[in-house]
């Protein structure tokens, strides 16, 4: 098989970035893809906004044709049409997932209109993809709260009825080498009609999640005072009962194989990973530090409080109570978790104490992209608000390569 490759709700290219091993842009503004994956087709369509910020930076990075970059809603797009590839990656929202009968055919079933889960389903079924890399939110494990675990069953059960095995795993970042705490679950999954799939069917479910899969090589766990949780999730009738149905605590890791679900809570053998510290710039502009007043606003904001609030739902009042963080983020430890608010005078910024001057200040643009291990400048072609917020929707790059490191020796060997 080639490595031929579609990246859905893509971003600003995070997977390819990482698939490649991308560490620099050249003179050109073009990504030096040092890595063997070919990406047919990326779909990148940010709703409710005339600008598609996201959509301009991967075609200028990767010099996109139009036929290779799709900047339309997902669901208008004939399956047909998308080119037929080995793998499929992607970063999708967590989202409710429920399916209810359909109204024009009362033996067939659908899911929620504008759910990206189903346009993924839908690929998979038009083009029987070999291979597929996903990455979300862990909470996708524990969603929805009133029905724990729903949400990935039926993403487990469509896997199934497509004839697919499944592993993740919950993998954060800085816990293997990386420079931020960035935890987030990547799925695998892969037809049963690979050598892949007949290969690991010679393991017991315990060695693919601690030796034998694709997550623990790259990102070796403790393999002590394990236990196995098993889910049959063939045992439903079908997607409309697992809707209604299931429930399940899935843990951070597990495998599916047959309908079957194995699922453990495991331990990372860490990494020491990259500080703070290693990302910063030299020379930073003033633009970037704190006046008097924000850092009036950043102590009441990272300090304890507790403020009454009113409920709008029936009046009544409740005090939040939030602790006390750190003044400012500690330059020898990983940064946290950005978020799309990152750049902003929000609680959850990184404010960091710059060497040079020995005042407070935001992280810069790069050194966010370097926190998700971009190449620097990488979004330099929108403003600096937007480049903030598309790193906190971003993944972290060198996970992915990892991760391709072994998909790349699986890929060869259905040849």
């Amino acid at each position: 098989m080639n490595k031929t490759v579609i990246e859905l709700f893509a971003g600003v290219g995070g997977f390819r970035v990482g698939l490649n091993n991308i560490t620099k842009i050249n003179k050109n503004g073009k990504a030096i893809e040092k890595g063997d994956y070919k990406f047919l087709w990326a779909n990148q369509w940010e709703p409710s906004t005339k600008a598609q910020h996201a959509f301009e930076c991967y075609k200028e990075r990767f010099g996109c044709s139009n036929k290779e970059a799709s900047n339309m809603d997902i669901s208008l797009i004939n399956k047909k049409d998308i080119p037929n590839h080995t793998l499929l990656c992607g970063g999708f929202p967590c989202q409710d997932y429920s399916v209810a009968r359909s109204l024009k055919n009362e033996k067939g079933i659908e899911g929620k209109k504008g759910v990206l889960w189903w346009q993924i389903n839908d690929i998979l079924s038009e083009k029987k993809t070999p291979f597929v890399l996903l990455e979300n939110v862990d909470r996708l494990l524990k969603a929805p709260s009133k029905q724990r675990g729903q949400a990935f069953g039926i993403m487990l059960r469509c896997f199934y009825e497509q004839g697919y095995s499944v592993e993740w795993r919950v993998i954060n970042a800085a816990q293997y080498g990386h420079p931020q705490r960035r935890r987030r679950i990547f799925i695998f999954a892969y037809k049963n009609f690979t050598n892949y799939y007949n290969a690991q069917k010679c393991y017991s479910p315990k060695d693919i999640v601690f030796e034998k899969g694709i997550f623990a090589k790259q990102f070796p766990v403790d393999s002590s005072n394990c236990e196995e949780i098993q889910i049959d999730i063939k045992k439903y009738k079908n997607l409309l009962e697992v809707s209604n149905k299931f429930k399940a605590n899935f843990e951070n890791s597990g495998y599916m194989v047959d309908g079957v679900v194995y699922t453990y809570k495991t331990n990372p053998i860490e990494e020491k990973p990259i500080c703070l510290k290693h990302i910063l710039e030299k020379d930073v502009a003033d633009i970037f530090f704190l006046d008097e007043s924000k850092k009036a606003k950043f102590e009441y904001l990272r300090g304890a409080k507790k403020v009454l609030r009113t409920r709008k739902a029936d009046g009544g009042q409740y005090y939040y109570s939030e602790g006390a963080m750190s003044p400012y983020d500690n330059l020898s430890l990983p940064g946290r978790t950005m978020l799309t608010s990152e750049g902003t005078t929000n609680r959850s910024s990184h404010i960091v104490l710059d060497p040079q001057k020995n005042k407070l200040r935001f992280l810069t643009p790069i050194e966010c992209e370097r926190l998700n291990q971009f190449p620097d400048n990488w979004t330099d072609t929108m403003s600096t608000r937007k480049r903030y917020f598309m790193m906190g929707n971003a993944l972290v790059c060198g996970i992915v390569s990892k991760i391709g490191k072994e998909l790349s020796l699986i890929i060869d060997h259905e040849n």
